[in-house]
């Protein structure tokens, strides 16, 4: 049997599938609606804590569904997980380790981990691509988040003190190299732009300057950077809301908002990538979280996202520049993995080079461990599911990345519940191994909450720079 973390995946995977009868379809499972702070026009406090992940509920939906299906049995797997083996043996204290010891111990490691890579590979074979070997560039990704992202009603455009109305601490060059010093090649900065924009939907320059000066922050450190439209999903924010009878203002919105960002940067490499929307979505609905194939109301939300992306691709590709050719992102419905394989989703159509136009979706999965108010701290069986993850791992596989398209998974992590660290290390080891496994690239949800808060996602402290890491360093191994 194979050991380290990838046998760990698979046999946690198995167990799953063997006694919970696998993760039902968002489709199918009871509707679940989040506390969205968005609708209290003013609640930022509020927002912050709702908002700090993004695509709970949308995980909720899909850990429903699992639950429906399953049984009430119920194994441990402390065994699978105790397969995961040191790089090599340790030297008792009355014998001192050897140098010849330790260069075995080291091709021995070595060897394992080759066979387990091969293994995976065989399970999942990858065709060539340009795409996917961009997006194995792009490697682990971090979240700037609760940041450029935050919101405070009423605010004036030129306002720039929400950067630091959901958290406390202005973003530095230093903080950003932190990042990139403990691995992180990619950085996410989700932007929120309709508290910064006039009537016409012309961007605040402060704002913009503000949002450019931390893209550079990143593209000075040689990191790949993401930048989107975030909290911007609202019916009272004459912005963004995906309906028939909202199309044609969120269609000029989106055009808006992405003439003035890419005129902005269009000089700029394919270091920096676009996603053109955040977790699009019927905010206030009972389907807000999930997608329900058949649904009139649900299937009219998906069409008008296959529009509102198209609209996106088609301004960014009209700027000129380096945007002709730049690497692109666009959700499915809520930002869920079941918004991209909706049978009504459409693709966009792209002018430009061959699958530039990538898949982006949020996973914070199994949901009872990573993210559910009062969840599980303990990652596996009974407690929380680990197939729930790895069956969107299968399912962004079989419908894009085995056909050389790019799938960001650009939002996922676990809460840290009363310092449960070691479960959070094993999630975290067995997330990007199986990510990576299918071609996929993820980038690690950080909203700066390091030890208070309802959802406790931070990696880094914003005003030390401290880390964690025990974390850190489960990501960058289970990369390698």
């Amino acid at each position: 049997m194979q050991s380290g973390k990838v046998s760990r995946l698979i046999a946690v995977a198995m167990a799953g599938a063997l006694l919970l009868g696998g993760c039902g379809s968002a489709g199918t499972a009871p509707a679940v609606s989040k506390a969205e702070t968005a609708e209290s026009a003013g609640a930022a406090t509020e927002e912050s804590s709702a908002q700090a992940s993004g695509s709970g509920s949308a995980d909720a939906a899909a850990a429903a569904g699992t639950e429906a299906d399953g049984s009430d049995t119920a194994v441990s797997t402390e065994d699978a997980s105790a397969e995961d083996t040191a790089d090599g043996e340790t030297a008792s204290d009355s014998e001192p380790a050897s140098d010849d010891g330790n260069a075995e111990d080291k091709e021995q490691a070595d060897i394992t981990s080759t066979k387990e890579e091969s293994d995976m590979a065989e399970q999942y074979p990858l065709p060539e691509s340009e795409t996917l070997d961009f997006v194995s560039k792009m490697k682990i990704g971090w979240n700037l988040g609760n940041t450029m992202d935050a919101w405070i009603a009423g605010t004036s455009p030129d306002d720039l003190s929400t950067e630091t109305s959901w958290q406390h601490e202005k973003t530095t060059p230093e903080l950003i190299k932190a990042v990139h010093e403990a691995g992180f090649e990619t950085l996410r900065i989700p932007v929120s732009w309709h508290d910064h924009v006039t009537d016409d939907v012309t961007i605040s320059p402060a704002w913009m300057a503000r949002v450019k000066e931390i893209v550079d922050y990143g593209i000075d450190e040689g990191m790949y950077v993401i930048i989107n439209i975030h909290h911007d999903n609202n019916p009272e924010f004459n912005a963004v809301y995906p309906d028939s009878d909202h199309l044609e203002q969120s269609k000029h919105y989106v055009q808006r908002i992405w003439e003035q960002v890419a005129e902005t940067f269009k000089d700029y490499d394919e270091h920096l990538l676009f996603e053109g929307l955040n977790e699009p979505r019927l905010i206030g609905t009972g389907i807000e979280w999930q997608v329900q194939y058949g649904n009139k109301q649900s299937d009219d939300a998906v069409k008008c996202i296959n529009e509102l992306n198209q609209t996106f691709v088609d301004t960014v590709r009209a700027s000129g520049g380096n945007n002709s050719t730049r690497y692109l992102l666009v959700p499915g419905y809520c930002g869920s993995p079941e918004g991209l394989t909706s049978p009504h989703f459409v693709r966009p159509t792209d002018p430009g080079p061959k699958d530039r136009v990538m898949l982006e979706c949020h996973s914070y999965r199994p949901y009872h461990f990573a993210l559910e108010p009062n969840g599980a701290s303990h990652y596996g069986l009974p407690d929380s599911n680990p197939k729930e993850m790895t069956d969107v791992f299968d399912m962004m596989y079989k419908k894009y990345t085995s056909q050389g398209i790019g799938v960001l998974i650009d939002e996922f992590g676990a809460v840290n519940r009363d310092g449960n660290v070691d479960d959070r290390v094993r999630f975290y080891e067995d997330y990007i191994a199986g990510a990576k496994a299918v071609g996929i690239t993820c980038c690690v949800w950080d909203n700066g909450y390091m030890s208070s808060g309802d959802e406790i996602f931070g990696l880094f402290d914003r005003k030390t720079y401290d880390v964690d890491q025990k974390i850190i360093d489960a990501l960058m191994k289970a990369f390698q």
